[in-house]
């Protein structure tokens, strides 16, 4: 039982910063892309075999919820190619370059690049949202 109770304790202490944040969207981001990944290799295998199935689901892809996620799901891969692609540069240029230091400024560059490839993406991918379920921009 100590076990347990020091692992808690030691959790709700614990100080995050920015790099255990940036392992944990990393994290996070990949295991959302994985997911869509299956998902869509699960739907798309459909078309040949159960036609009517596979236009089911591109119906319900459709709805402003799931376009939605889809601009969320841009952003995740997005971020876990620009982290990933930080980490590579890291182990293979700078192996002891790995401080707190210089991992809180890349990481936050990352994340500023990330966020500078999403925006245009999501933009354009939220105008066709509104215009083509809600009728805005000339839209119907």
């Amino acid at each position: 039982m100590n076990a347990v109770k020091s692992t808690l304790d030691g959790f709700t202490s614990y100080r995050t910063r920015v790099g255990s944040l940036s392992f944990i969207l990393h994290r996070l981001t990949g295991l959302g892309t994985l997911l869509f990944l299956s998902i869509h290799i699960l739907d798309t295998s459909t078309v040949y075999f159960f036609p009517q199935l596979y236009e089911h689901a591109i119906a319900i892809y459709r709805h402003p919820v799931f376009v939605l996620q889809e601009i969320v799901l841009v952003f995740c891969v997005i971020f876990h190619g620009v982290n990933g692609a930080r980490i590579a540069i890291f182990d293979l240029f700078q192996p002891r370059g790995w401080n707190s230091a210089s991992q809180n400024t890349t990481a936050l560059w990352t994340l500023g690049i990330a966020v500078v490839l999403w925006l245009p993406a999501a933009a354009i991918m939220m105008r066709n949202l509104l215009m083509h379920s809600f009728g805005w921009f000339g839209g119907a």
